[in-house]
């Protein structure tokens, strides 16, 4: 596929050289959106799988074809971040039946160039959960965990450190033992050494901006949430 092959033809080629096709079960998307895959009659019924552009779906051991279809319809209809995108999809399936046997676990793994945290890695979303009642539900806790640690929000939805927003940040500071002086909503220097603390020990080190004095909308509220119960 680096060299330009397409899905189909990637395809082909893993089936036509796998001695034991029978029993395998892939799919594959190309660069291009274009999707193909492959079941082998080996393979527990109901075993199969659909595509469409961008995306190939395929399941064993599961309820019936319905589950692979609510997921592809799920996938096709929701939009914004992507992983989300992918539990939507999971969570459709589990619903309409999902695997046979019942429910235990449920995993997202999803890479990209540098986004790993730091950029030091291609792992953008790794998470698991290895044994739960209900655990697509809890693997989607997860990711709303992941994408308020790690997201970015667009400039109109930074709150600027300055005045009852700063006020509040820091009477809470104060009562975490960070900040020593008065709740001014004044973003000096005293104020900017305990945020970097509190934030750091928050781990919201990725959403502040120290330079300007901004802050992400939703880390925001959730730290005044959190610790204000308001």
């Amino acid at each position: 596929m680096e060299s330009g092959v397409s899905a189909r033809e990637t395809l082909d080629r893993l089936i036509t050289e796998d001695a034991e096709r029978h029993s395998r079960q892939v799919g594959v998307v190309d660069l291009h959106g274009e999707a193909a895959t492959y079941t082998g009659e080996a393979c527990h019924a109901w075993a199969g799988g659909v595509t469409g552009t961008g995306f190939a779906i395929q399941g064993n051991i599961l309820a019936g074809a319905h589950v692979v279809e609510a997921m592809a319809q799920a996938y096709t209809q929701t939009t914004g971040f992507f992983p989300f995108r992918l539990h939507s999809a999971l969570l459709a399936g589990d619903r309409a039946g999902g695997d046979r046997r019942g429910r235990q676990s449920a995993a997202i793994y999803v890479v990209k160039a540098g986004g790993g945290y730091g950029g030091f890695n291609d792992r953008w979303v790794d998470y698991r959960v290895d044994d739960h009642p209900d655990p697509v539900i809890r693997l989607g806790e997860l990711l709303h965990l992941h994408e308020l640690y790690f997201g970015k929000s667009p400039a109109d939805e930074r709150v600027k450190l300055q005045g009852e927003v700063l006020s509040k940040l820091q009477r809470i500071m104060s009562q975490l033992g960070y900040y020593q002086g008065f709740p001014d909503g004044i973003y000096a220097e005293e104020t900017r050494i305990a945020l970097a603390q509190f934030i750091g020990n928050e781990n919201f080190e990725e959403r502040i901006d120290f330079k300007n004095g901004l802050l992400d909308q939703p880390v925001y509220d959730y730290l005044i949430q959190r610790f204000t119960g308001t």
